[in-house]
């Protein structure tokens, strides 16, 4: 009689997700022509003369500014200074923009 081959058993293995790493991989990874006021941590900008402004968006928006007066404030402020600035930075608060989104994904993939 022949002895039938024994199932090997795979061994689970726990997977341990970093989700700050994997929010900031997401965010890094798109494509952002556009960013709301309310998911930005701060603005570098920074001028021809090397010189750098930064503005603490996160601070506004926790002293009360409305995200529509901090984006015409800025706004403004990019166009008045245009042939000044060399570039400008836009720095992204990834736990906003999880708390914003994980709630809307957990809602999609629970209807899969």
């Amino acid at each position: 009689m022949s002895e039938r081959p024994k199932k090997q058993k795979h061994k689970q293995e726990k997977v341990h997700l970093n989700w700050r790493k994997k929010w900031e991989q997401m965010v890094n990874g798109i494509d952002k022509k556009e960013v709301p006021v309310t998911v930005l941590d701060r603005i570098s900008v920074n001028l021809i003369d090397g010189s750098q402004v930064n503005v603490d968006v996160k601070r506004l928006l926790k002293d009360g500014e409305h995200p529509d007066d901090i984006e015409r404030m800025l706004n403004e402020k990019f166009y008045e200074l245009d042939d000044y600035i060399q570039n400008v930075d836009f720095f992204v608060d990834v736990e906003t923009v999880q708390k914003t989104i994980q709630p809307e994904t957990d809602r999609v993939l629970k209807k899969l």
